[in-house]
């Protein structure tokens, strides 16, 4: 496909998904520049639960951040406190915030060996970052898809300085482990004197599978790392939290990185509106994802599928896969039809997943699915019917 023509299937995929009526989540990014700084301006506005001030989420008549301060501060202090840390520092990329606490992590353990899951984010997504720009090492303690056991971590081979865990493990289907297990996990790491960090960038609806509150599961580690821009909608940004040594080391690396941006408050400013409107619903999204996910496998076999998988089922949090043994072209100018004649978007974009993520089959696609506000008003006999429909659509 040449970038003219994916240029034009992308207008026609906006135009199907902001046409629909019915969807299961609505994105931002979907929307127009001028409905993107109209519902920035309306939410900074919106009264605020969480004693930001004034009945605002934050104060619009505050100074606008230069490097830092103002409403990037007093978002550093929200989430500090959310996770239960001593400190906070905002990042304008997740990617970003990540290389500077393993690198901060391998100066203060002795040891540029980072452990982790061949399916994180930095092994599929970050074109090699930690190697070629943060001068890391990375090791594997399984290629099962999951998170690795205690004994996995416990009888590595080499020694490692620090322990990375993506919470939840995206490519492998947002999957979790048990609460006893995370802590068996982290158990196994400090008897090899290596530290912990979390890949939080999901972290917000990791609540209600572990039955822990965020600063409980944030206790576990030494660093955690959160995105607001997946969960939380906000337009990008990130924030490292840990003890303030590691903090503000961070900061003298971020600037380093270049990340010491010179007004970030639309960023900032998007992402405490997500923690004041979105955090709160989070626990309602994964359980009704459960709903949702649970009649999709029944509106597979019920429309005569010889083979499929939601994955995992249950979900784990308000996301989840669906696998389909059809070519992705196929399946997404079936997803496209479904939006475009009856304006019900059940499923986005397909692909081929990532090699290995969950002992995918050859020959299937994988969509992933989220089950946000806007999913709430779907019944299961909905979910069911747009099913239905859909593989109607691939015959």
């Amino acid at each position: 496909m040449t970038a003219m023509d994916e240029q034009q299937q992308r207008r026609r995929r906006l135009a199907a998904w902001r046409g629909s009526h019915r969807v299961l989540a609505r994105r931002s990014t979907d929307g127009t520049v001028a409905e993107g700084l109209a519902a920035l301006a309306a939410g900074v506005g919106a009264g605020s639960s969480t004693g930001a001030g004034s009945g605002f989420v934050h104060d619009p008549d505050d100074a606008v951040d230069v490097y830092g301060g103002g409403v990037v501060a007093d978002l550093e202090r929200r989430v500090a406190g959310l996770l239960g840390t001593e400190a906070a520092a905002f990042f304008p990329t997740g990617t970003m915030a990540q290389q500077v606490a393993l690198r901060c992590w391998a100066g203060r353990t002795g040891n540029a060996t980072v452990a982790l899951h061949p399916l994180a984010h930095p092994e599929l997504h970050e074109e090699g970052s930690l190697g070629a720009v943060s001068g890391l090492r990375t090791v594997h303690l399984t290629s099962a898809a999951r998170m690795p056991s205690a004994e996995e971590v416990r009888d590595h081979p080499e020694p490692f300085g620090t322990l990375m865990l993506e919470l939840p493990l995206r490519d492998a289907g947002f999957v979790l482990p048990t609460w006893d297990e995370l802590e068996a996990v982290v158990a196994a790491a400090r008897e090899r004197d290596a530290v912990v960090h979390l890949d939080g960038a999901r972290l917000w609806e990791c609540e209600p599978h572990f039955g822990q509150g965020l600063q409980e599961i944030a206790a576990l580690a030494d660093s955690v790392y959160v995105s607001f821009y997946k969960s939380l909608d906000g337009l990008s940004g990130a924030v490292l939290a840990g003890p303030d040594v590691l903090v503000e080391e961070a900061r003298v690396w971020r600037h380093r990185y270049g990340g010491q941006l010179f007004q970030q408050y639309p960023a900032a400013l998007s992402a405490l509106i997500g923690l004041e409107k979105e955090l709160p619903r989070l626990p309602s999204y994964v359980a009704h994802a459960k709903v949702v996910a649970g009649a999709m496998a029944e509106g597979f076999a019920a429309a005569g599928v010889p083979w499929f998988r939601v994955h995992p089922e249950p979900p784990h949090t308000h996301q989840f896969q669906v696998w389909l043994p059809y070519d992705a072209e196929v399946l997404d100018e079936a997803s496209l039809r479904q939006a475009e004649e009856t304006g019900v978007t059940l499923f986005r974009r397909w692909g081929a997943g990532a090699a290995g993520a969950a002992g995918l089959p050859p020959g299937v696609s994988v969509t992933e699915v989220t089950v946000a506000g806007a999913g709430l008003g779907w019944s299961a006999e909905d979910v069911r019917e747009a099913v239905g429909v859909f593989v109607g659509l691939l015959e």
